[in-house]
């Protein structure tokens, strides 16, 4: 599974971003994809996820700010992002999986290059 991540920026605090991934090479209809990104000095951890039969989740610190979208018929993952925090400054990654999983980096074989994310106050 290749994936290609688009959307990344710089934006101040309050503004808003949307991240596009685009997936290619599933062979099945059952999958996932989701976001995760990492900051300087942090470990990578989870943001928001899509399934191919609607599931989604997020972490809580993006409930109310960030929304998932999986387009299952494109293989594309958008994460629209508002209310944008300083903190939520860091690399971006998009990763998919070939069965349904959990909101887990180790759940996830597949992983974009990463697209950069700065919000500045």
């Amino acid at each position: 599974v290749h994936l290609v991540e688009s959307g990344g920026g710089s934006v101040p605090a309050g503004g808003s971003l949307t991240l596009s991934c685009a997936a290619s090479g599933f062979t099945d209809d059952k999958y996932t994809m989701g976001w995760f990104r990492q900051a300087p000095g942090k470990e990578r951890e989870g943001v928001a996820l899509g399934t191919s039969d609607g599931r989604t989740e997020y972490a809580e610190s993006v409930k109310g700010r960030f929304t998932v979208s999986l387009n299952s018929i494109k293989d594309t993952l958008t994460l629209e992002m508002s209310s944008l925090r300083p903190e939520d400054t860091a690399i971006y990654y998009c990763a998919a999986s070939t069965w349904y999983v959990i909101l887990r980096p180790d759940d996830f074989p597949y992983w974009g290059q990463g697209t950069q994310v700065t919000v500045s106050s």
